[in-house]
């Protein structure tokens, strides 16, 4: 049964939810408040790595698994994915989290010094051992998020910058609407929060990488992603605080102190910016689809750090619950309506 869907949040669970349904053969509206493409959207300060392998935990295999698909949909559909692997090095005193991240990761390499020099010449012979994870990729954010732009016209979705969200409300039963505004969304999901994340971007030309490089460090582990151009993306820190400031000094004295020991010559490298945004999390770090009124009101957040790489199978989730009734582990029914006010 093909329905009527506004889409309310164009960040980048905003956009899969647009992308997969209209291929599905649903009439989609996706609305943003701002009237420049993802001026509010803390998508756009993303570190943008498909990285199931290094981000997931042990106890959290399930969401490995989910965050696999992730990567699958990414580089099945987007030709910006550069599925060049992950390499993880330690700085002095990192030695034990990269033990730890070796016994308890999968589909990873370990790497001697030799190898390190051959998979990434740059790097030199600065490491001793380190471990390599061939099937992730990275993606340049900004690219990325205006490839989807043009996917969804493609697709046949109506999108609206600068459009109020309040008229959205469904009116009738065919209509649906699925809320994708992040920390805007609190009000209707009580036990979200804000997590803290700063990131630079830098140019260089005296180093070259061919793909992301994560340095576990302990005081502050960072990873690199090589942007093109002599662009690096260095992040990222995660605290918690839902402070909207600026980076702070510590934040960036961190970052650039961990590059420089990634490789000196990121000492005199250009700062093409340092941004900070507040990413929306519930308690147990992992998404949430939020279904009320009968599926009318679909409420999908808590990117946390994975974003872009859960965002397709959150968009699988809701399109198969919308056409078929279909569950997830991530979808959860409450039987209790929301009213007007609350709806959007």
């Amino acid at each position: 049964m093909q329905r009527t869907i506004t889409i309310v949040g164009a960040g980048i669970f905003g956009l899969w939810q647009a992308l997969t349904l209209a291929r599905r053969g649903h009439t989609v509206r996706l609305v943003e408040a701002s009237q420049t493409p993802f001026a509010n959207a803390a998508s756009q300060y993303a570190g943008t790595l498909l990285a199931p392998e290094c981000e997931f935990p042990p106890a959290q295999k399930d969401a490995r698994i989910f965050a696999r698909h992730g990567l699958q949909l990414w580089q099945k559909n987007f030709t910006c994915v550069r599925t060049e692997g992950t390499l993880v090095v330690a700085a002095p005193g990192g030695t034990g989290d990269l033990h730890d991240l070796a016994t308890q990761s999968e589909n990873r390499t370990i790497l001697a010094r030799d190898e390190i020099v051959e998979l990434e010449p740059g790097l030199g012979t600065r490491f001793q051992s380190g471990l390599y994870f061939k099937q992730e990729a990275h993606i340049v954010t900004e690219s990325a998020l205006h490839q989807m732009l043009d996917a969804l016209s493609e697709a046949g979705v109506t999108i609206s910058f600068g459009s109020p969200v309040a008229s959205n409300t469904p009116r009738s039963s065919d209509c649906i609407t699925i809320d994708c505004r992040g920390m805007a969304a609190r009000d209707q999901l009580k036990d979200l929060r804000g997590v803290r994340g700063e990131r630079m971007v830098i140019r260089t030309d005296d180093i070259k990488l061919t793909r992301p490089v994560r340095l576990m460090h302990l005081r502050q582990p960072i990873y690199v992603v090589p942007w093109g151009d002599g662009r690096f993306m260095v992040g990222a820190t995660t605290i918690e605080s839902e402070d909207t400031s600026q980076v702070s000094v510590k934040s960036a004295l961190d970052l650039l102190a961990q590059a420089y020991q990634l490789h000196p010559a990121f000492g005199e490298a250009e700062i093409i910016s340092l941004d900070s945004a507040v990413r929306p999390a519930f308690p147990d770090n992992l998404p949430r689809i939020t279904v009320r009124d009968a599926g009318q009101h679909i409420w999908v957040n808590g990117s946390y750090r994975h974003g872009f790489l859960l965002a397709p199978v959150l968009a699988e989730a809701t399109a198969d619950f919308i056409d078929s009734g279909a569950t997830h582990p991530w979808l959860k029914l409450e039987t209790e309506p929301c009213s007007p006010a609350q709806a959007l």
